[in-house]
């Protein structure tokens, strides 16, 4: 992890909890973390549960993201919510996670779209790529993550803010996470083609998450590499005291 950038810990709540269960696991995590300073703390829960986990952490340090964004800004899309919704209510936007790419068909050039209407609404997007097992072992790995962060970033501004996560699609949900210095190989082929695309200091600000399987016993690992800038979480996200830890880990990391 960079000292330049600071570290960033994302909490993906998925399809999971109910207003109630987010508002008592919102309230949970205020206690645990407001006022860390030497991390970023974001939590997605639903849609549904937005304005609510919004409205517990009002006033803390505690950031609010949203798991997924249609580009339109309005339209006949029924079921669909809009980045024009989303603006100033929430912060960050995840686009492009691997369940989007793999159980909906989402692919590089729709989620370009969305990352372009993030940043149009003032949210910063976070752009999700990754490979497959069956893509990792025909040695494609390189290849899938030039291509999906290239064209995921295509036409974007240098001076824009965004945050990409790598997360190895057979990494996520399954407990086996990637080993550190994979992680770190990965995410180093990913700032190279921020690095070709956008230019060398956009590349060195911009902060690469690590995503699939992080647990607090392992996010210190990750964290010792310059090139990685935090984790976006999964089910570990749910239990306040998995999630707590793995802020504390990445605390401890970030101030040595």
């Amino acid at each position: 992890m960079s000292p330049t950038r600071v570290p960033l810990i994302a909490g993906n709540w998925k399809m999971n909890t109910t207003i109630a269960e987010a508002r008592a696991l919102a309230r949970a995590l205020v206690s645990d973390l407001d006022g860390v300073a030497d991390v970023e703390v974001l939590l997605c829960p639903p849609f549904v549960s937005l304005t609510t986990v919004g409205g517990e952490i009002s006033g803390t340090s505690l950031k609010l993201g949203a798991q997924n964004l249609h580009p339109e800004s309005k339209g006949a899309f029924t079921g669909e919510v809009s980045p024009a919704m989303l603006s100033g209510l929430c912060d960050y936007v995840i686009v492009g996670h691997s369940e989007r790419r793999t159980l909906f068909g989402e692919d590089d050039s729709l989620v370009n779209r969305k990352v372009h209407a993030a940043l149009v609404h003032g949210l910063v997007p976070i752009l999700c790529v990754g490979e497959t097992l069956a893509q990792r072992e025909a040695g494609a790995t390189d290849e899938v993550l030039a291509r999906q962060t290239a064209l995921g970033l295509d036409a974007v501004p240098p001076d824009a803010d965004f945050v990409v996560a790598y997360e190895p699609v057979w990494a996520i949900g399954t407990g086996k996470a990637a080993s550190a210095p994979d992680a770190h190989q990965a995410i180093s082929l990913v700032r190279r083609t921020v690095s070709q695309q956008l230019g060398v200091k956009t590349a060195e600000r911009t902060r690469v998450l690590y995503g699939g399987s992080v647990k607090s016993s392992n996010i210190r690992d990750f964290l010792a590499s310059a090139e990685i800038d935090g984790a976006l979480v999964g089910g570990a996200s749910l239990d306040p005291e998995d999630f707590s830890d793995i802020v504390a880990g990445a605390s401890r990391s970030s101030s040595g």
